[in-house]
């Protein structure tokens, strides 16, 4: 009797053939490589023992990561410029006389003799004119009209120079002359118009009596005269 033939993938077959039993290709979980494929299961590129970028490495700038620069950054907290405790430029101690905030007195006060020069200055300029109308003024005829122009020119140069010029800027053309200043005693700073005007107006008070208050800063710790007194004013060295 002849021996019945095995069919086809029953029994042993030659190794070099594929297809046998339990070694199919493209089992589960075992996918066949063919030869010069790259990267099986499990040894994919970047899937597994290689971490890829980005995950689990910190990136720049992520969270925690402190940025270049960052706690050097002008306005932070604990590091505002000008804060509380810190002096500004200007304020406190030591400051200038004629900046914001001054309640002292200053060591630039202006002498007697220097004050004395502003002011005879001041007169000159005002009583050229005032002094040609004066003369004018005392004849008949076209000539005392000419004379009265002269004498409101007079007057209106002083205006402006005492009260406007010197309220606004601290100087008279007198005061610019010599370098010195008016300035508030409270303040430092320029007095203004109003209290310009007043001050000359109450120096009548210096005259009364034999000038004994244009004398006074001879011997005054302040070196005011009483039009400064009154109206709180120091005359400067600049």
């Amino acid at each position: 009797m002849s021996t019945p033939t095995p069919p086809p993938g029953y029994g042993p077959q030659d190794p070099q053939q594929p297809g046998q039993y339990g070694q199919q290709p493209g089992q589960y979980g075992q996918p066949q490589q063919q030869p010069g494929q790259p990267s099986q299961y499990g040894q994919q590129p970047g899937y597994g023992g290689q971490q890829q970028p980005g995950y689990g490495q910190q990136q720049p700038g992520q969270y925690g990561q402190q940025q270049p620069g960052y706690p050097q950054q002008p306005g932070q907290y604990g590091q505002q410029p000008g804060q509380y405790g810190q002096q500004q430029p200007g304020y406190g101690y030591g400051q200038q006389y004629g900046q914001p905030g001054f309640g002292g007195v200053p060591g630039n006060l202006a002498t007697w003799p220097v004050r004395v020069g502003a002011m005879l200055i001041d007169i000159v300029i005002y009583g050229v004119p005032a002094g040609i109308g004066n003369a004018l003024t005392s004849n008949d005829g076209g000539a005392a009209a000419i004379g009265w122009i002269f004498l409101l020119i007079g007057l209106g140069l002083w205006i402006y120079n005492r009260w406007v010029q010197q309220g606004q800027t601290g100087q008279s053309w007198g005061k610019k002359v010599v370098g010195l200043k008016l300035v508030g005693a409270d303040t430092g700073q320029n007095v203004g118009v109003g209290k310009a005007a007043l001050r000359d107006i109450t120096h009548f008070l210096d005259g009364l009596p034999c000038y004994v208050g244009y004398l006074w800063p001879l011997w005054d710790e302040k070196k005011q005269t009483f039009a400064d007194k009154i109206n709180n004013t120091y005359v400067i060295k600049l």
